[in-house]
């Protein structure tokens, strides 16, 4: 069972959102432990017999990265709209419809701007204020970060 970086991400995040304490995923070819307020341990599985056991690989968790705002041109309080998962970016419902938003667009408190898909879940993403899209950061169909800008509103 292959599992590849955005996957493991996406599992980690779902993890989070539980209160489940401790996850144990066996493969062929690895064990991944995750306990909840520890680290992640990847341990490798030998595929020759050695008399050594195979050495865990620990990967600890990064600390939160500060994101550094961009100063907004004309000093106007700009809004922005972030990612609150890690997922795929889509600006439409589906790809033969328009985008939920365009540049310049009005739009409302609670209007859905976009939609995060994250492990098969299509999560529409609300706006927190009402104002006119100025920016939109991330292109169509690009992963994101858990707290990414996506889109910026100059709130009216």
């Amino acid at each position: 069972m292959p599992l590849d970086l955005t996957e493991l991400r996406e599992l980690l995040t779902t993890l989070n959102q539980t209160d489940i304490s401790e996850l144990t995923l066996k493969a062929d070819d690895f064990e991944l432990v995750v306990r909840r307020g520890t680290r992640v341990e990847v341990a490798p599985v030998a595929a020759i017999t050695t008399a050594t056991a195979p050495t865990p690989v620990v990967l600890s968790p990064e600390p939160a990265k500060a994101e550094t705002p961009v100063a907004p041109k004309n000093d106007r309080k700009l809004v922005d709209v972030v990612s609150p998962i890690v997922g795929t970016f889509y600006r439409s419902p589906a790809p033969d419809e328009p985008p939920f938003v365009d540049l310049g667009n009005r739009i409302q408190k609670g209007q859905v701007v976009c939609i995060i898909e994250a492990m098969k879940v299509m999560n529409e993403i609300e706006a927190e204020v009402s104002g006119e899209i100025v920016e939109v950061l991330v292109q169509n169909g690009q992963p994101v970060e858990y707290g990414q800008p996506l889109m910026r509103v100059n709130p009216a």
